[in-house]
């Protein structure tokens, strides 16, 4: 049996089996792929960095809610948590590689003469009201003042007040980008 398994499991099953099933019922649940901004101060230096996540959803109408999952050790629960805000950007389904560049922690970040990140690993932002970074591409984007954090293991789930929108003009429907549309998978 292999020792990263995470119970319970049910009696009676092989552990190794009813975990390789769990995994791919777990992966099948639909997400979509977005990339979340954070800054703050830490150490005394202003950090911003951009993450692709995948569970990102809207949690209450009123006020409006938004949740995120992020890894606990992420740099991006760090600076969330410290400054007490995030920005969601959505991207279009042609956008699949553009996540790719948020899997780790931005090194490469250009600033304006006062301090606001404009390029993040190549890709044009601008500060939301909030201060964090939103892709330029983005095909919709939400900023958020942190409502509260809850601590859920290998997880903290930060659930933000939308303070900021952007999209689209007019209504026109986008095709936004979902973890389906690319070969990453994550969870389980």
């Amino acid at each position: 049996m292999s020792t990263d398994l995470v119970g319970p499991f049910p009696e009676g099953v092989d552990p190794d089996d009813y975990d390789r099933l769990r995994r791919r019922v777990l992966w099948s649940l639909p997400t979509g792929l977005f990339v979340v901004g954070s800054t703050a101060e830490i150490d005394g230096a202003r950090r911003h960095n951009l993450m692709t996540a995948n569970l990102v959803v809207q949690v209450a109408t009123r006020p409006k809610l938004v949740a995120v999952a992020l890894e606990t050790e992420a740099l991006t629960a760090q600076l969330v948590r410290a400054g007490r805000c995030f920005a969601v950007s959505v991207l279009s389904r042609e956008d699949r590689a553009v996540v790719r560049r948020f899997v780790k922690p931005v090194t490469d970040v250009i600033l304006d003469e006062e301090g606001r990140p404009v390029s993040m690993a190549g890709e044009a932002v601008k500060p939301g009201a909030s201060g964090a970074p939103i892709l330029d591409r983005a095909v919709g984007w939400v900023d958020c003042r942190l409502h509260s954090a809850d601590e859920l293991g290998s997880h903290v789930l930060a659930i933000g007040e939308v303070v900021g929108v952007g999209g689209p003009p007019g209504e026109d429907a986008v095709e936004v980008l979902r973890m389906e549309d690319t070969r990453m998978n994550y969870g389980g």
